[in-house]
């Protein structure tokens, strides 16, 4: 095992490409919530400083925020690092993610759990570039998990705005089964 040699080998940072813009957007943040704290929590007459409610939220904001800046601090004077914006590119592509997530959320009261479904898997099949084959298992698969949840494990997930123009049979077995 190699030695160190001096105190500042043990405590040396290795810096990522993205690092000052992370630093700032958590300061950000931290400075956001230092901000709204008042609003959020609220101190209560008599009793002991530890007991209020707004204390420890206050305690840990606000180290939330000295770290911040030290971060942030420590940041903007070590040297440049080349590739950050690739860096942050990569984060935020990541972020698509999340959006077809919300989209899938935002989508299911309208159309109902197996067409929102459906479409959500083939989608996202067809979108990191499957071959057409696999979007149709994609889709099957959609359809697998719907079963598997209604219609054996009886998870209770409302239904569409379209199932409403069903006939009333089918719109029954839609609600309960599909």
């Amino acid at each position: 095992m190699a030695r160190l040699r001096t105190l500042q080998d043990l405590f040396k940072r290795y810096r990522r490409p993205g690092d000052l813009v992370f630093a700032a957007a958590f300061l950000a943040f931290a400075l956001f919530l230092a901000a709204n704290l008042g609003t959020q929590v609220a101190w209560t007459s008599g009793g002991k400083l530890v007991a209020q409610p707004a204390f420890w939220p206050l305690v840990s904001i606000l180290g939330m925020v000295l770290f911040a800046a030290l971060h942030f601090l420590g940041s903007l004077c070590s040297e440049r690092i080349h590739g950050r914006w690739q860096e942050v590119w990569f984060w935020l592509r990541s972020v698509e993610y999340a959006a077809w997530f919300m989209a899938y959320v935002l989508l299911v009261p309208w159309l109902g759990y197996l067409p929102s479904t459906v479409i959500f898997c083939a989608a996202l099949a067809l979108r990191a570039a499957y071959p057409p084959k696999m979007i149709g298992w994609a889709a099957l698969s959609g359809v697998a998990v719907v079963v598997i949840f209604k219609a054996f494990l009886q998870v209770r997930v409302p239904g569409g705005e379209v199932y409403e123009y069903l006939p009333a049979a089918l719109r029954s077995f839609m609600l309960t089964y599909l």
